[in-house]
Formats: structure tokens, C-alpha cells, sequence
């Protein structure tokens, strides 16, 4: 449940931050896989953010 909390907030604080309001956009992103191996499926999401030349991204 303390996860969930804080990729909510995480989440929110992205959408946030994206929309411009301090000045220069701050250029969210988000990605999703899934893949099917010999030992079987797994998954993982990661969300990210990029303004100018720095960028950060969190994978899980």
C-alpha cells in the first residue's frame, strides 16, 4: 500500500510539473513492457522526466 502511495505521488507531482507552470515545460514520459521468455513472463513500467539537456527516469 506504501508503494502504491508513492507512485501516486510521483505520478501526480509529473503531471504537475508538466503542464508548464514554472516556466519551461518539463517533458514527461512513460513506458510499459511485457515479454515472454523461457523461464516466463515478466514485466516492468517506468516513468520519466526531461527538461533541457538533464533527464531522470525511474524504472520498475
Amino acid at each position: 500500500m506504501q508503494i502504491l502511495r508513492v507512485v501516486l505521488l510521483i505520478s501526480a507531482g509529473i503531471a504537475l510539473a508538466g503542464c508548464g507552470a514554472d516556466g519551461e515545460p518539463i517533458q514527461p514520459s512513460m513506458s510499459a513492457n511485457i515479454g515472454v521468455g523461457s523461464s516466463g513472463t515478466y514485466g516492468g513500467v517506468g516513468v520519466g522526466l526531461r527538461r533541457g539537456g538533464f533527464g531522470v527516469f525511474l524504472g520498475l
